[in-house]
Protein backbone atom coordinates (compact mmCIF):
# COMPACT_ATOMS: atom_id res chain seq x y z
CA UNK A 1 0.00 0.00 0.00
CA UNK A 2 1.34 3.41 -0.65
CA UNK A 3 1.61 6.09 1.70
CA UNK A 4 -0.54 9.51 1.25
CA UNK A 5 1.60 12.11 2.51
CA UNK A 6 -1.44 14.57 2.30
CA UNK A 7 -3.27 12.19 5.09
CA UNK A 8 -0.14 10.77 7.09
CA UNK A 9 -1.75 7.02 6.53
CA UNK A 10 -1.59 3.99 4.07
CA UNK A 11 -4.11 4.02 1.02
CA UNK A 12 -5.07 1.15 -1.23
CA UNK A 13 -3.79 1.33 -4.86
CA UNK A 14 -6.47 2.32 -7.45
CA UNK A 15 -8.37 -0.21 -9.07
CA UNK A 16 -5.89 -2.37 -11.74
CA UNK A 17 -6.50 -3.41 -15.17
CA UNK A 18 -7.52 -6.88 -14.64
CA UNK A 19 -9.33 -6.22 -11.53
CA UNK A 20 -11.20 -3.74 -13.34
CA UNK A 21 -12.45 -5.75 -16.24
CA UNK A 22 -13.93 -8.24 -14.42
CA UNK A 23 -16.07 -5.75 -12.20
CA UNK A 24 -17.18 -4.66 -16.16
CA UNK A 25 -17.46 -7.87 -17.11
CA UNK A 26 -19.59 -9.25 -13.96
CA UNK A 27 -22.02 -6.02 -14.64
CA UNK A 28 -22.09 -6.96 -18.22
CA UNK A 29 -20.74 -3.47 -19.27
CA UNK A 30 -23.49 -1.51 -18.25
CA UNK A 31 -23.38 1.64 -16.44
CA UNK A 32 -25.03 0.85 -12.97
CA UNK A 33 -26.33 4.31 -12.66
CA UNK A 34 -27.87 5.18 -15.95
CA UNK A 35 -28.09 1.75 -17.86
CA UNK A 36 -25.55 2.94 -20.58
CA UNK A 37 -24.81 -0.09 -22.46
CA UNK A 38 -20.51 0.22 -23.08
CA UNK A 39 -20.58 -2.80 -25.70
CA UNK A 40 -23.12 -1.28 -27.68
CA UNK A 41 -20.52 1.30 -29.56
CA UNK A 42 -16.72 2.31 -29.39
CA UNK A 43 -17.69 5.44 -27.69
CA UNK A 44 -19.97 3.99 -25.29
CA UNK A 45 -16.93 1.40 -24.36
CA UNK A 46 -14.68 4.70 -23.91
CA UNK A 47 -16.32 6.16 -21.21
CA UNK A 48 -17.00 3.15 -19.05
CA UNK A 49 -14.90 2.73 -15.85
CA UNK A 50 -15.33 1.19 -12.48
CA UNK A 51 -16.50 3.77 -9.44
CA UNK A 52 -16.34 2.89 -5.30
CA UNK A 53 -20.27 3.05 -4.22
CA UNK A 54 -18.72 4.17 -1.11
CA UNK A 55 -16.01 6.38 -2.67
CA UNK A 56 -11.75 5.45 -1.41
CA UNK A 57 -11.78 8.96 -0.30
CA UNK A 58 -14.49 8.40 2.51
CA UNK A 59 -12.87 4.93 3.39
CA UNK A 60 -14.72 3.14 0.61
CA UNK A 61 -12.80 -0.39 0.32
CA UNK A 62 -11.28 -1.87 -3.08
CA UNK A 63 -13.85 -4.79 -2.33
CA UNK A 64 -15.96 -6.51 -5.58
CA UNK A 65 -19.26 -5.34 -3.34
CA UNK A 66 -18.45 -1.75 -3.21
CA UNK A 67 -16.86 -2.11 -7.01
CA UNK A 68 -19.65 -1.05 -10.16
CA UNK A 69 -19.46 -0.72 -13.62
CA UNK A 70 -20.07 3.18 -14.11
CA UNK A 71 -19.47 5.71 -16.84
CA UNK A 72 -17.18 8.79 -16.45
CA UNK A 73 -20.49 11.18 -16.31
CA UNK A 74 -22.52 9.58 -13.88
CA UNK A 75 -19.12 8.89 -11.82
CA UNK A 76 -18.47 12.86 -12.14
CA UNK A 77 -21.82 13.44 -11.09
CA UNK A 78 -22.19 11.24 -7.84
CA UNK A 79 -18.23 12.54 -6.95
CA UNK A 80 -17.43 11.76 -3.35
CA UNK A 81 -20.83 11.77 -1.81
CA UNK A 82 -22.21 8.61 0.19
CA UNK A 83 -24.83 7.04 0.42
CA UNK A 84 -26.87 4.17 1.93
CA UNK A 85 -27.21 1.73 -0.97
CA UNK A 86 -26.74 1.86 -4.68
CA UNK A 87 -30.25 2.77 -4.87
CA UNK A 88 -29.57 5.83 -2.87
CA UNK A 89 -26.74 7.02 -5.58
CA UNK A 90 -28.66 5.99 -8.86
CA UNK A 91 -31.79 8.19 -7.81
CA UNK A 92 -29.53 10.97 -7.16
CA UNK A 93 -27.13 10.48 -10.54
CA UNK A 94 -30.41 10.12 -11.87
CA UNK A 95 -31.75 13.37 -10.88
CA UNK A 96 -28.51 15.23 -11.53
CA UNK A 97 -28.49 13.84 -15.26
CA UNK A 98 -31.87 15.21 -15.66
CA UNK A 99 -31.20 18.46 -14.16
CA UNK A 100 -27.96 18.78 -16.70
CA UNK A 101 -30.00 17.90 -19.63
CA UNK A 102 -32.94 20.43 -18.66
CA UNK A 103 -30.52 23.10 -18.52
CA UNK A 104 -28.52 22.31 -21.39
CA UNK A 105 -31.83 21.72 -23.86
CA UNK A 106 -32.85 25.34 -22.44
CA UNK A 107 -29.82 26.87 -22.77
CA UNK A 108 -29.82 25.76 -26.03
CA UNK A 109 -33.65 26.82 -26.97
CA UNK A 110 -33.14 30.11 -26.25
CA UNK A 111 -30.59 31.32 -29.39
CA UNK A 112 -33.02 29.38 -31.41
CA UNK A 113 -35.85 31.39 -30.24
CA UNK A 114 -34.49 34.73 -30.26
CA UNK A 115 -33.09 34.04 -33.83
CA UNK A 116 -36.82 33.12 -35.43
CA UNK A 117 -38.49 36.06 -33.53
CA UNK A 118 -36.41 38.50 -35.58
Amino acid sequence: MPFNIMTLSMVDRPIGLTEGLKILERDQFRCQYCGLDGKASFENALVMSVDFVVPRARKGKKDPANLVACCRPCNMIKGTRVYANIDEAKKYVLRQREELRQAWEAKRARPGAGAASS
